[in-house]
């Protein structure tokens, strides 16, 4: 895992929101792209104008969730999974240097939590950058529980959660799937219906996570939010 800092250009109109608040991230890959004529919203009507923008000036767009925000300097810190040469985010990261550009196209947040008795946060490495900021800015006295699935335990980050929050940290064999871990971690959790839970990572894991309270805890479908930022085998459509 990578951590790169962002700083000056036109950070002084970003609006912090916290939480898992996250952001389309225009990563130039070739001298010909733009990063001056993107949509400031990436909804449908964003979507459509990045798509009838020249594909030779496109960046690549990829999500990323904030980690850190200095209000002091202005600056912002995102973690990056790094594969190898694999993909496009994590090679830009390893190779960045000072001064270099990039785009943020703010998206807000996914935390959207109701009326619950209970908090039940699940990731994986992906994830925990949404899972640790929602930790931190959470009222201090809510209840529950958080499980952070990592396959490298020194990708471990410090925990800014309110008291009544217990965190799991599960380590899952780097050779297994993600949720293989987190899935079975929570189904040994004594769980009440009455949680809001909030689930975000591979697909599987989400989407596992989801099908589990629902079908197996009577949790309701409105109570669960859940999200998968990627899937084993598929790339990123640019």
């Amino acid at each position: 895992m990578i951590r790169v800092t962002l700083g000056g250009g036109d950070l002084d109109r970003f609006e912090y929101t916290g939480f898992d608040q996250w952001f389309r991230l225009a990563i130039p890959v070739r001298d010909s792209d733009r990063l001056d004529n993107l949509p400031q919203r990436f909804g449908f009507g964003g979507l459509l104008k990045f798509m009838t923008l020249p594909k030779g000036t496109r960046p690549m767009i990829r999500n990323y969730t904030l980690r850190q925000y200095d209000p002091a300097t202005g600056e912002i810190d995102i973690d990056f999974i790094v594969h190898g040469t694999e993909g496009v985010a994590g090679p830009w990261a390893s190779s960045v240097e000072p001064g270099a550009q990039i785009a943020l196209i703010d998206q807000g947040c996914g935390w959207a939590p109701v009326p619950a008795g209970k908090h039940l946060i699940v990731a994986d490495e992906s994830g925990m950058p949404a899972a640790l900021g929602i930790l931190r800015d959470m009222p201090r006295d809510a209840d529950g529980d958080a499980i952070i699935e990592l396959f490298d335990d020194r990708d471990r980050q410090d925990v800014d959660a309110p008291e009544g929050m217990t965190v799991h940290w599960v380590i899952r064999d780097p050779d297994s799937a993600p949720g293989t871990a987190a899935l079975p971690a929570l189904r040994e959790l004594d769980l009440a219906p009455s949680l809001y839970a909030f689930a975000v990572g591979e697909s599987a894991v989400a989407t596992g996570v989801r099908r589990h309270l629902v079908n197996d805890r009577g949790v309701p479908k409105s109570n669960v939010t859940f999200c998968g930022y990627w899937r084993v085998g598929k790339a990123s459509p640019g």
